[in-house]
């Protein structure tokens, strides 16, 4: 019923609050899917576990700037929003709420998505068992893996896309 790399953003969202992980899962699904759109419902996501990224590591800029894109995205697909197991009603205002609260100077909190469908619920509550962890478990912002994540990974492989591309724009100009 739901992409199970959905499924294990959420887990990852709600449980380890590993916010890099839901970034990279979500991205390598929405590149795959039908809607490559940047209003897609699957950037929105990713922009908010990218939000959530940058707010513990206290980067307020980066965390208001892609909350503030993420809620965009939001409002302009409300209509997807139950498709996709999430309450309408309750998601933009929490993110609005959330993105005053980071304005203001508020340092970060976990919070919950409101995940409005049981069996959803169910899926990624048996996730976070199968990925290590628990639901609903508190961020742990003195772990420096978790909170400086993007400091560890190989850049290889993008560094040498962008460079494709650099050569493949100059080779067209």
């Amino acid at each position: 019923m739901y992409p199970k790399e959905y499924i294990q953003f959420l887990a990852h969202f709600h449980g380890d609050r590993d916010y890099f992980e839901c970034h990279e899962i979500l991205e390598e699904f929405w590149k795959k899917s039908d809607d490559q759109s940047k209003d897609s419902i699957w950037v929105g996501l990713i922009l908010l576990a990218v939000s959530s990224y940058h707010h513990r590591r206290t980067n307020i800029n980066g965390a208001e700037r892609t909350l503030k894109k993420a809620i965009h995205i939001f409002t302009l697909k409300q209509i997807s929003l139950p498709k996709i197991g999430l309450d309408t009603k309750t998601l933009v205002p929490l993110l609005t709420n959330q993105l005053a609260y980071i304005k203001k100077g508020g340092s970060y909190q976990s919070f919950q998505l409101p995940i409005s469908d049981p069996y959803l619920l169910k899926q990624c509550i048996i996730e976070c068992e199968q990925i290590g962890c628990s639901w609903n478990t508190p961020s742990n912002i003195n772990d420096k893996n978790l909170v400086d994540r993007h400091l560890q990974r190989d850049r290889s492989s993008v560094i040498q896309e962008r460079m494709d591309a650099i050569l493949n724009k100059k080779g067209n100009d």
